[in-house]
């Protein structure tokens, strides 16, 4: 299953490329399924560098959509850039202006020295370059990063909206790429929230669907609230948040020992060069804490303390309910070193043999689940306390009333990991299910497609030489009846082809290709993304 790169054809997904002024063309090769009929909406970053000055890490890179749409047979492929205030500004005075994740702008160097220097004085500017996903909310798409700026789109012909603040409706400082949606269009999401008295919390906010009521056309943002608060187990360190568990009735938060130091954050600002990444560090004692909420009404279950080893989570697969146990499949990385410090650009664009030695040193990645017991009682000490016949989880209460969990290893390979996860969402949300698809990084390098069985461990791989392929997203067949019943679609980059970019559709059952839709232009390095049928 392990594939060299020595070619290193991956660096052409991290090189700026321009956008299209109208879609083009795609030749399609194998037969499309007659009901795939919609649009593949993918955010990433796009243009890599701004007069001369690079963009450092792989989030920093300006938000560029793409969109293939499949209609009658027929596929065209269209991309722009989002006109972030970031970008403009970018784009007009031909510099890097607003500090990103991992690059640091500094003041026009054409300024005063008086200017200047007030400028360090404003406070910061924060970034509103939404690269990493697009989510529906009610009727309307929005391009978003984790920051508190979100920007609607107009998913057909990719125009750039409107900005909007995210702090003009609640009280959150930011909010993940990766929200969840009930059946009936609420959307949940959590955030960092720095309170009164310097206090910190996670806040979980609730966007309700759009109202049936024809009278009633508001924007659902403007009924959003803050519907619960998590306490940070440190004050003044709140845990990066990427993702969050949701089942039918609870929410699951994995606070992770990769900590915001906000004192750090809100005094870098006014240094010379700081970036948002200088202002993570890794707390080595805490380990990894689960904390639990209901959901309906909200209600944080403040007397559940599970505890684990350490690791880092960006995505969440799953979380279900059964038998009175919560279980919470996740794709961690072992230890508290932050992932993150892997991702810089200068590591991803390198020789395929130093990109090895940087992963070596890297966290392991790991498919773990972890199962948290709901009846607990204080005479179980030291045993036990999982009863699901079909996992070797554990989770055992300890004298001091915290109950330690230890995961079942679902997927495990020496620097391969399933990430990008992705299920049938709208069958298998919140429910006990048996497949997760994903994408398989390769010291980081993204080459091949994943189909999991939770259940057996069994694995499906699509992987062809020099393809770099990127979240398989799944989209089931009308009326299926089973819950892989469906097809994967995911942006492929051979680089060295005469089409060198893809959309791939493949049999989500047995992961074989059904169809590509072929591009004679380059496709960059895509996040995360949607598809609207």
């Amino acid at each position: 299953m392990f594939v060299e790169h020595p070619a290193a054809g991956y660096k052409k997904i991290f090189e700026t490329v321009e956008e299209l002024n109208e879609p083009i063309p795609a030749r399609v090769i194998g037969v499309l399924p007659s009901w795939l009929g919609g649009s593949l909406l993918r955010m990433g970053p796009g243009l890599f560098e701004v007069g001369g000055e690079p963009f450092n890490h792989l989030f920093d890179g300006q938000a560029l959509i793409h969109k293939f749409d499949l209609k009658n047979g027929q596929v065209t492929y269209y991309r722009k850039f989002i006109r972030t205030d970031t970008y403009v500004r970018a784009m007009t005075e031909n510099r890097v202006v607003i500090t990103e994740f991992g690059t640091a702008a500094y003041p026009d160097p054409c300024k005063n020295i008086f200017s200047r220097f007030f400028t360090y004085f404003k406070g910061i500017e924060v970034t509103d370059n939404c690269l990493v996903n697009i989510c529906p909310i009610g009727e309307d798409f929005y391009a978003v990063t984790e920051t508190n700026y979100i920007t609607k789109v107009d998913p057909d012909s990719l125009e750039t909206l409107k900005k909007v603040d995210l702090c003009k409706y609640v009280s959150v400082n930011g909010v993940t790429a990766h929200p969840h949606t009930d059946a009936d269009g609420t959307v949940y999401n959590i955030g960092n929230c720095f309170g009164k008295n310097f206090s910190l919390a996670y806040n979980i906010v609730k966007i309700p669907p759009p109202q049936e009521d024809e009278k009633d056309k508001s924007d659902p943002l403007e009924r959003a609230q803050v519907v619960l608060q998590l306490p940070s187990s440190e004050r003044l360190k709140p845990s990066y948040l990427h993702s969050f568990g949701m089942t039918d009735n609870h929410f699951v938060f994995v606070e992770q020992p990769v900590k915001i130091n906000v004192l750090k954050y809100l005094s870098a600002w006014s240094v010379r060069g700081t970036t948002y990444m200088d202002c993570f560090e890794s707390n080595d004692s805490m380990g990894t804490w689960f904390h639990l909420a209901t959901k309906d009404p909200a209600d944080y279950l403040s007397s559940y303390k599970f505890r684990t080893s350490a690791f880092n989570i960006f995505h969440h697969i799953n979380a279900y309910e059964d038998q009175g146990f919560i279980v919470v499949d996740l794709c961690t990385w072992k230890g508290h070193d932050f992932v993150y410090d892997y991702l810089y650009l200068a590591n991803l664009k390198g020789e395929w043999e130093e990109v090895k030695k940087a992963a070596m040193r890297a966290p392991q990645p790991e498919v773990r689940r972890y199962v948290l017991p709901l009846d607990i009682h204080r005479e179980e000490q030291g045993r036990n306390l999982v009863s699901l016949s079909y996992t070797t989880a554990t989770a055992a209460l300890r004298s001091d009333g915290t109950i330690w969990l230890e995961p079942e290893v679902l997927f495990s390979g020496p620097r391969q990991a399933f990430e990008f996860p992705q299920i049938n969402y709208s069958l298998c949300r919140g429910k006990k299910y048996s497949f997760a698809y994903g994408l398989g990084l390769n010291h980081f390098i993204p080459d091949r497609i994943v189909k999991l069985n939770v259940q057996t461990k069994e694995t499906w791989v699509w992987q062809e030489d020099e393809c770099y392929p990127s979240e398989p997203l799944f989209v089931p067949t009308p009326a299926a009846t089973e819950e892989d019943d469906g097809v994967l679609l995911s942006i492929v980059v051979k680089p060295g082809a005469e089409r060198p970019s893809f959309l791939l559709v493949l049999d989500a059952v047995k992961l074989t290709e059904l169809a590509r839709a072929e591009v004679n232009t380059i496709i960059p390095v895509t996040l995360h993304g949607t598809y609207k049928p």
